[in-house]
C-alpha cells in the first residue's frame, strides 16, 4: 500500500472511531494483565463474563494470590484453557509481588518475563496502561495487515514491524485498536463485508464481496 493510501486509511479509521477503546474490561493495570492473558485463545465477551464478579474481588496482585490457584479457577473455568492460565496467573501475581512492589512494570522486556505473557499481551499493556506505541498483533490484524496490503508479513512479529514502520505518527497511538476492531467486525476471518467497509477501495483484497441480496441474486442467475 502506497504512503498516501496509508494515511487515507486511517484518517478514515480515525473519523468513524476517533477514541477506539479495548473491548476488555480492567479497572488498573493489574487487571488488564490479567484479563489480556486469560484471552488467548478466547472471546474478550467472554474474559469479560469470567472476570466480572473476579475483578470486583481482586485488584491487586497480593489479592490474587490469597484466593489462590483453586479459587481463581472457580471464576474462569468457562475460559479455555483455564487450569493453564490460573497457573500463570498465580505465577505472575507472585512475580509482581517478589520483584516490583507489586506494581506493573512499564517496560515491555520486563512484562514478557511474567509467566504467561508474551510480546502481544506486552504489547496490548503497554499501549492501553501506558500510552505506548505499540502494536499487538493477534488473529485480526494479522489477516487485516495480510489482506488489505497495509502490513504482509508470514508472522504476527513480521506484521508488527512493519506496521510499526508504516504507520504515520498521527495514527499510531491508536492504530492497533482500528485494525482490531476492523478485523473483527468487518473485514471478518470467512467473509470479509467488502460493500460497507470504510477503505474497500484502498485495500487489495479481490475480489470484493457483494452484499447478500447482490451475492444472492448472482448465485442464482448462475445456476
Amino acid at each position: 500500500m502506497k504512503k498516501a493510501d496509508i494515511v487515507e486509511f486511517y484518517a478514515r479509521l480515525a473519523a468513524d472511531n476517533p477514541h477506539p477503546e479495548t473491548e476488555l474490561a480492567a479497572g488498573n493495570p493489574f487487571q488488564l494483565v490479567v484479563a489480556v492473558a486469560l484471552s488467548a485463545q478466547a472471546t474478550d465477551v467472554g474474559v469479560n463474563k469470567a472476570t466480572r464478579a473476579l475483578f470486583e474481588e481482586v485488584t491487586t496482585p497480593a489479592q490474587m494470590v490469597a484466593l489462590g490457584e483453586e479459587g481463581l479457577k472457580q471464576h474462569i473455568r468457562t475460559i479455555g484453557l483455564f487450569n493453564t492460565k490460573a497457573k500463570n496467573v498465580i505465577a505472575l501475581s507472585e512475580r509482581l509481588i517478589a520483584e516490583y512492589g507489586g506494581e506493573v512494570p512499564a517496560d515491555r522486556n520486563a512484562l514478557e518475563t511474567l509467566p504467561g505473557v508474551g510480546r502481544k499481551t506486552a504489547n496490548v499493556v503497554m499501549n492501553i496502561a501506558f500510552g505506548a506505541e505499540t502494536f499487538a498483533v493477534d488473529t485480526h490484524i494479522f489477516r487485516v495487515g495480510n489482506r488489505t496490503g497495509l502490513a504482509r508479513g508470514k508472522t504476527p512479529l513480521a506484521v508488527e514491524l512493519k506496521l510499526d514502520k508504516a504507520t504515520p505518527a498521527p495514527f499510531r497511538l491508536h492504530a492497533h485498536h482500528w485494525l482490531i476492531l476492523h478485523g473483527r467486525y468487518v473485514c471478518k476471518a470467512r467473509r470479509p463485508e467488502c460493500w460497507r467497509c470504510i477503505v474497500a477501495d484502498l485495500c487489495a483484497y479481490k475480489p470484493k464481496t457483494l452484499p447478500p441480496a447482490a451475492a444472492s441474486a448472482k448465485a442464482a442467475t448462475a445456476a
